[in-house]
């Protein structure tokens, strides 16, 4: 089978993912709070646990174009002031439906390379949660039932709900997730947060990355979320940071940034629906295009490549003797729409930039696009954005 179809993932998973969040919905919250009532949470990163991966060594080799570097001494912030709500994506490869809830090497090396920068602005809360495991989403286990997806949305809800009910302390949080993580977070956001006005008020912003988020064409709100927008300057609060990001335009069946990935071609009631793109590179949205901080991790729990041999390498992190390494401004990004697409356009800035080693391609064929570093690429502009809303959310809301 051609490898631009069919991947290590199946071609048709975020439609899995978008159904798996329509069931979800008949859930209902009610059933979802009842059952956080049941059991603790496993947490995979939170204050005060032991062997926190969301607190690991966040020292950088930052490589400049023309072969200059420097090492960043970045570390996680002792007292932050807002709290990080992390829901991660598909990394199981557990041979079940639903994943178990034991913390494996898969969950902590995607909470290192996606979530632990963050600690630098946040205090990093992540469940453990039965997802659905990258066998099931293969189609290797047979089908995957509604029962199998709410189960997968009911572990998160209930966990949110516990960080709510015991750890959250009136603080204000982000809430921050990618690809199976992201669609999990927007069904909590449609069923939770938007319905709360306490909530409501606590939510400093989301980052909803890999997702589809539906907006109306050319606006930035009433589709997935009835009233909480896409940003639209930095410093905004109670909005959404989403994009697919991609090296040229998304095919015509590709798996993101077109509503019609989505089961139905996006959401029936919204006419002329579009995937929402927020650009992180920009102070103020609109038709700019800015640098891309790319954050890569140089420790990888799955064998020397980033993000791993279960997925194939999408970028090539050189050797350092930190666990970071950065290539700012090695990609400008912007957003584009057109032709029923609508995604975050990484494109090289310099054609002879000597860091060719971190020359980003599309591993998983071109209908993935560059979907397994949307995190990454950017990580160095989303802290600083989580920074500055938390930084705004104060100011109103001290």
């Amino acid at each position: 089978m051609d490898h631009a179809t069919r991947s290590p993932l199946v071609a048709g998973c975020w439609r899995v993912l978008a159904l798996a969040a329509l069931c979800a919905a008949a859930l209902g919250v009610s059933a979802v709070a009842a059952s956080s009532a049941s059991a603790e949470s496993t947490w995979l990163c939170r204050p005060g646990l032991a062997g926190n991966p969301c607190l690991n060594s966040q020292e950088t080799t930052v490589e400049l174009d023309g072969g200059a570097s420097f090492v960043e001494h970045a570390q996680p912030a002792k007292s932050p002031p807002i709290d990080c709500f992390y829901v991660y994506p598909t990394v199981s490869s557990q041979f079940t439906i639903n994943a178990n809830e034991e913390i494996g090497p898969e969950e902590v090396a995607i909470a290192e390379s996606q979530a632990s920068r963050f600690s630098q602005v946040c205090k990093v809360y992540a469940p453990i949660y039965p997802q659905l495991t990258i066998p099931a989403i293969n189609g290797f286990l047979g089908e995957v039932k509604p029962e199998n997806q709410v189960k997968a949305y009911a572990g998160v809800a209930s966990a949110f709900l516990e960080y709510i009910a015991r750890y959250n302390n009136g603080r204000g949080f982000e809430l921050i997730g990618h690809s199976q993580g992201s669609a999990m977070l927007e069904q909590l956001i449609k069923e939770v947060v938007e319905p709360n006005p306490s909530l409501r008020k606590k939510l400093v912003g989301a980052i909803v990355l890999g997702g589809q988020v539906i907006v109306p064409e050319g606006k930035n709100v009433g589709g997935t979320f009835k009233t909480i927008p896409g940003c639209s300057v930095a410093a905004q609060t109670g909005c959404v940071i989403a994009y697919s990001s991609f090296l040229e335009e998304p095919p015509e069946k590709a798996l993101f940034g077109r509503a019609s990935a989505i089961l139905g071609g996006g959401l029936p009631e919204v006419e002329h629906p579009q995937v929402l793109c927020v650009n992180p590179t920009v102070l103020v949205q609109g038709p700019f295009a800015g640098p891309s901080l790319s954050y890569y991790p140089t420790f990888n729990a799955f064998g020397g490549t980033f993000p791993g041999p279960f997925l194939g390498p999408v970028v090539q992190a050189p050797n350092a003797s930190t666990p970071w390494v950065a290539t700012p401004a090695q990609y400008s990004a912007k957003c584009e729409a057109r032709n029923g697409a609508s995604w975050l356009q990484l494109t090289p800035r310099d054609p002879k930039d000597t860091r060719t080693e971190t020359v980003l391609v599309n591993t998983l064929g071109p209908t993935w696009g560059q979907h397994l570093v949307d995190v990454n690429a950017q990580l160095g502009n989303l802290v600083p954005a989580v920074a500055v809303q938390g930084a705004a959310y104060l100011l109103t809301h001290p």
